[in-house]
C-alpha cells in the first residue's frame, strides 16, 4: 500500500462472500482503473445470485442476471431493427454472446418539484442526457451546476421521491422515426396518442441536432405554394425557407398553415403540425378537418397541449423538427408547421425559472434567442449529394396589439427569411387571408415562383400599396377627380379577388389566370360585392371549356404572351355574356 495515496471504499454486494482470490482480482482491476488504493467492503444482497454488483462512489459495475438480460434485450433488439435475415443473426448472437459488465454512474434525487429534479452524484453528466429514475420516468439534463445538476422531468414527478437512485443512459434526448409515423397523431416523445395501437419505428433520432452547412445546401428555388393568392402572389415560400407567420390572436394564422398543408395533397410532400400549448380541442378540430379532406394520408401531427408538463410542450417543436430531418436525408420534401412559438418560450421560461436560472430582457432567460435559431435553421434545401431534400419551416408567432417589436417577435424576425403579418383591422373588415401588403415580406421573392407566377403577378404588390396611400388619403377629400375615382374601384377590386375562403386552395393555373384577367383591369366593370362571384364562374368556365389552358399552365409553368392574350380574350367574352344575362334577370 503506498503510503502518499488516501485509501478509498468500494462496495461489493452479492449473495455468497468473495473469497480471497476474488477479493484481490477485484482489488486490481480498481486501483488499475482509478489509480488509488482501495478497501472492498462486501455487504450480502440475495438479488445478487450468480453475479454481483460494485459500487464506487456514484460508478456502478452491474454484473446481475438482471443486467445481463438487459444488454441481451438490447442486443436483439438491434438485430430486429436490421435489415438483414433475423433467425440467422439471432443463432449466431446466442452461441457467441458475451456479456460486458457494465459501468453505470448512479446519483440520488436532491428535491423534485414542478417538473423538475435535482440531482446529485452524476459528475460526468452532460446536457441534454437523458437520465432513467429508478421509478422508470425518464428525464433530460438542462442545468450543469458545480455539485448538482437540474434535471426536466418526462412523467409524473409524484412518482419520483427524494432520495432515490438515478442512473445516466449515456443516451441524448431523440425520438422514434419512420415511415409509419405519417397519418398518426403522436406526443412529444413519439408515443402514438391516437388510439391506434404502437407504431413500428425505422430508427431513432436525437431531437437536437447541427443545422446543415453551408456546403450541404443548395440555394431555395423551388415554390411551396401556399394554395392563397395573396401569398403565393406577393410573398412566395420556396421549399427550404423558413417563413413566419405573425399576428395577433384571432387572425388566422393557423388557417394560413392548415390551407397550406391542403394544397401539398398530391405533391409528394410530407407534413407536420406541431401543435405546442394549445388546447386539446383545437388540435382534435383540426384533426377532423384534416381527415376530411384526407390530408392525414401526408400528415404527422405532434401534439403537445396546455395540459401536458412544459417539459413535454419545451421538447416538442425539435422532436417534430427530428422527424422532418428524417424524411428530408431521404431526399423527400418536408412542410413543418410550430404552432405556435410564443407559447414554446413561455414554456422555456417556466422551465428556466423553475431551474433558477435569472431572467434578463423581458423576463426572458438570456438564451431564448438561441433556443429558437438552433430550431429553425435546421430548415434547409440540401444538395444533390445529400439527397436534394427539403424541410420548409412556418413558425407561427402571436403579437400582443400588433407589437411585432416585442422581444420574441423581433428575435423570431432575425432568424427567418421573411414574414407574412396579418392585420387585425383587415381581419375584421372581411378581408381573409387578412396580409398587410405593407409589413409582409419574403427575402427569397422571385426565386420561389415559376416563370408564369412571376410574370402574372407583375405590379400587384405596387399596386396595392399605392391603393392603400390613396385610400387613406381619399378619406379626408369630398370631391374626387374621375382617374382617383377609376384607381379606387380597380384596388376595391384587386382586394375583393385577394379575399379567399378557408379550406380552399387555389391551384397555380387558378391563381395565374385570375391575376392575368385582374390586372388587365377587365373585372372594373363588375360591381365591386359580385367579383368573387364573377372569379369562382369564371375559374369553373375555363376548367370546363378550356382544360388545355389549365394543363399547359400547369406542364410548363411558363406564361406565353399568345397563352395570355388567350387567356384575356376568353375571360372577356365570359365577363360581357355573364354582365348581359344579370342584366336580364335583373340582379
Amino acid at each position: 500500500m503506498r503510503p502518499d495515496k488516501k485509501i478509498k471504499q468500494a462496495f461489493l454486494y452479492s449473495a455468497t462472500a468473495p473469497d480471497e482470490t476474488q477479493r484481490a482480482r477485484f482489488i486490481e482491476f480498481l486501483e488499475k482503473k482509478y489509480d488509488e488504493d482501495f478497501e472492498l467492503i462486501w455487504k450480502e444482497d440475495d438479488s445478487c445470485v450468480n453475479g454481483f454488483r460494485l459500487e464506487v462512489d456514484q460508478q456502478v459495475f452491474d454484473w446481475t442476471i438482471k443486467e445481463r438480460l438487459a444488454q441481451f434485450r438490447e442486443k436483439m433488439k438491434e438485430i430486429s431493427m436490421s435489415q438483414k435475415p433475423v433467425i440467422p443473426l439471432i443463432r449466431d448472437q446466442i452461441e457467441n454472446w458475451v456479456p460486458n459488465a457494465v459501468s453505470q454512474e448512479n446519483g440520488v434525487v436532491l428535491t423534485v418539484g414542478d417538473g423538475i429534479a435535482t440531482v446529485g452524484g452524476l459528475g460526468s453528466a452532460t446536457y441534454g442526457e437523458i437520465l432513467l429514475f429508478s421509478s422508470g420516468i425518464r428525464g433530460m439534463v438542462q442545468d450543469l451546476r458545480r455539485k448538482e445538476i437540474g434535471c426536466i422531468v418526462f412523467g409524473d414527478e409524484r412518482e419520483i421521491e427524494e432520495g432515490s437512485r438515478v442512473q445516466r443512459t449515456g443516451m441524448t434526448a431523440g425520438v422514434p422515426v419512420g415511415d409509419a409515423f405519417i397519418g398518426r397523431v403522436i406526443d412529444a416523445l413519439g408515443t402514438p396518442i391516437d388510439g391506434k395501437g404502437d407504431i413500428d419505428a425505422e430508427g431513432y433520432m436525437p431531437i437536437e441536432s447541427p443545422a446543415p452547412g453551408i456546403v450541404d445546401r443548395q440555394p431555395v428555388n423551388r415554390p411551396m405554394e401556399t394554395g392563397l393568392l395573396a401569398i403565393d402572389s406577393m410573398f412566395p415560400i420556396g421549399r427550404g425557407q423558413r417563413e413566419l407567420i405573425i399576428g395577433d390572436r384571432q387572425t388566422g394564422k393557423t388557417a394560413i398553415a392548415v390551407d397550406t398543408i391542403l394544397n401539398q395533397m398530391g405533391k409528394d410532400v410530407i407534413c407536420i403540425y406541431v401543435s405546442i400549448g394549445q388546447k386539446a380541442s383545437s388540435t382534435a378540430q383540426l384533426l377532423t378537418t384534416l381527415k376530411k379532406a384526407g390530408a392525414m394520408n401526408y400528415t404527422i401531427i405532434v401534439n403537445a397541449s396546455a395540459s401536458d408538463p412544459v417539459a413535454l410542450q419545451y421538447i416538442a417543436p425539435y422532436a417534430g423538427c427530428a422527424l422532418g430531418e428524417y424524411f428530408m436525408n431521404k431526399g423527400k420534401d418536408v412542410l413543418i408547421v410550430y404552432d405556435d412559438l410564443s407559447k414554446h418560450a413561455v414554456a422555456y421560461r417556466a422551465l428556466s425559472l423553475l431551474l433558477e436560472r435569472s431572467p434578463g430582457r423581458e423576463a426572458y432567460p438570456g438564451d431564448v434567442f438561441y433556443l429558437h435559431s438552433r430550431l429553425l435553421e435546421r430548415a434547409a434545401h440540401l444538395s444533390n449529394a445529400k439527397g436534394g431534400g427539403s424541410m420548409t419551416a412556418l413558425p407561427i408567432v402571436e403579437t400582443q396589439a400588433g407589437d411585432v417589436s416585442a422581444y420574441i417577435p423581433t428575435n423570431i424576425i432575425s432568424i427567418t427569411d421573411g414574414q407574412i403579418f396579418l392585420e387585425s383591422d383587415l381581419f375584421f373588415a372581411g378581408q381573409r387571408p387578412a396580409v398587410n401588403v405593407g409589413l409582409s415580406v419574403s427575402r427569397v421573392g422571385g426565386d420561389a415562383q415559376t416563370k408564369a407566377m412571376k410574370k402574372a403577378t407583375g405590379t400587384l404588390r405596387l399596386e396595392l400599396a399605392q391603393y392603400r396611400e390613396m385610400e387613406v388619403f381619399t378619406q379626408f377629400a369630398s370631391d374626387l377627380d374621375e382617374t382617383t375615382k377609376k384607381q379606387l374601384v380597380y384596388g376595391q377590386g384587386l382586394m375583393r379577388l385577394l379575399r379567399q375562403r378557408q379550406h380552399n386552395p387555389m391551384s397555380q393555373s387558378h391563381q395565374v389566370i385570375t391575376l392575368v384577367v385582374a390586372l388587365s383591369h377587365l373585372m372594373t366593370v363588375v360591381p365591386i360585392k359580385k367579383i368573387g362571384e364573377y372569379n369562382e364562374e369564371m375559374l369553373k368556365h375555363f376548367d370546363r371549356r378550356h382544360p388545355e389552358i389549365k394543363e399547359e399552365i400547369e406542364r410548363s409553368a411558363k406564361l406565353e404572351d399568345s397563352l395570355k392574350k388567350t387567356i384575356l380574350e376568353i375571360a372577356d367574352r365570359f365577363i360581357q355574356r355573364k354582365m348581359k344575362r344579370d342584366a336580364q334577370d335583373g340582379k
